[in-house]
């Protein structure tokens, strides 16, 4: 939805997994947004249900497997998997039944036995753990080299970033001290987050579903612009992406590294 309202103008900045950033560039022949800034690392795992007696990665053959939306960051990753793993899903004549389902009605499915795993993102693992007594399978994480991957990305609409730079530039400088505050102090920020949540919803959320999310995922600057590449290469070659992805022009760090210059901050490269 971000995406789209990127293409009509309606928002100018937005805060998007890495999927999106790349389906929005390349449908836009490059025109429509710039990636300025990253935001997270990690935060996604594969959580099974206990009863689905899933202990190996053949295991996940003749089991539904649910991610939030086809296409998405999950789902390319879930499927990259399968591929790395000698499996195929239904529609691609394999044996895992893939459905995208939005992650509410993945716990509630999860805990009605209804699906066996889920490739999702936080909150949704610690509550599919907490709610619906799920086992984390794997933490995505630890299939990068570098144990660090792009989940969510600071993206702008590409007229915007040209015609006022300097509000741009102003989010950024925002954007990094929160991320600074964050790092510095996560038990304030876990807090923080707890309160907002509460006054938003006026519902309370448990701190162990916060303290989990906390734990699974890096806030930072860094877009890690090789794994956006290794996500676009992905999407190619599973079919999602017409033609071989180009998104060199993609990643715009200027405003940023100027910020990080001024806040004497290490510098993206």
């Amino acid at each position: 939805a971000e995406i789209e309202a990127l293409f009509a103008g309606a928002i100018d900045i937005a805060y998007v997994g890495p999927s999106p950033a790349i389906n929005g560039y390349v449908q836009s022949h490059g025109d429509a947004l710039r990636v300025v800034a990253g935001s997270a690392s990690g935060g996604a795992s594969l959580v099974v249900r206990p009863g689905a007696n899933i202990k190996l990665a053949r295991d996940l053959g003749g089991k539904k497997v649910a991610t939030p939306q086809l296409g998405n960051t999950q789902d390319i990753a879930l499927r990259q998997y399968l591929a790395d793993n000698g499996l195929k899903p239904k529609e691609k004549g394999g044996a895992v039944e893939v459905l995208p389902i939005a992650n509410p009605d993945i716990l509630t499915l999860f805990q009605r036995g209804q699906i066996d795993a889920a490739w999702v993102p936080e909150p949704w693992v610690s509550r599919l753990v907490a709610e619906a007594n799920g086992k984390i399978f794997f933490d995505e994480r630890d299939l990068w080299s570098s144990g660090k991957f792009a989940t969510t990305l600071v993206v702008v609409r590409r007229e915007f970033l040209v015609d006022q730079p300097e509000v741009v530039r102003r989010w950024l400088v925002g954007h990094v001290k929160t991320t600074e505050v964050i790092n510095a102090n996560p038990a304030l920020a876990r807090a923080d987050v707890e309160s907002e949540i509460q006054r938003l919803t006026s519902v309370p959320i448990a701190d162990n579903l916060v303290a989990g999310s906390f734990e699974r995922t890096q806030f930072l600057v860094d877009p890690l612009a090789t794994t956006i590449s290794t996500n676009a290469d992905r999407a190619y070659n599973l079919g999602f992406l017409n033609n071989k992805p180009n998104i060199k022009g993609m990643l715009d760090l200027t405003l940023l590294n100027g910020v990080l210059a001024d806040l004497k901050l290490p510098q993206v490269k």
